[in-house]
């Protein structure tokens, strides 16, 4: 299997600070997201990603978000062997140390 590619919490932050616009995918159940998300993330429930294909773009790369890393490391997985452009922020929230609303 092909290895996902990463970014870390601590380069996320930076290019959020240099305004780099990114696509954040937050995959959080609704109890854990109302503890606090990545400003500029969408929330979709890892459960919902195959239904929600639609509001992806294969042009675009997505970089995805949970607690600890797992679930949107599953999430890279799956949408990568749809075509799309993915990225795993590795760590999670437990390692984010940036904003959130």
């Amino acid at each position: 299997m092909e290895e996902i590619q990463i970014i870390t919490p601590e380069e996320l932050k930076k290019k959020l600070e240099e305004g780099v616009k990114l696509e954040l995918v937050d995959v959080r159940e609704h109890e854990e997201v109302a503890q606090g998300m990545i400003p500029g993330a969408k929330h979709i429930r890892m459960g919902e990603i195959p239904a929600n294909l639609d509001y992806f773009d294969k042009e675009k790369e997505y970089i995805f978000i949970c607690r600890s890393s797992r679930r949107s490391e599953n999430v890279c997985y799956y949408l990568k062997d749809q075509g799309y452009k993915v990225r795993n922020m590795i760590g999670g929230m437990l390692e984010w140390t940036g904003e959130t609303k």
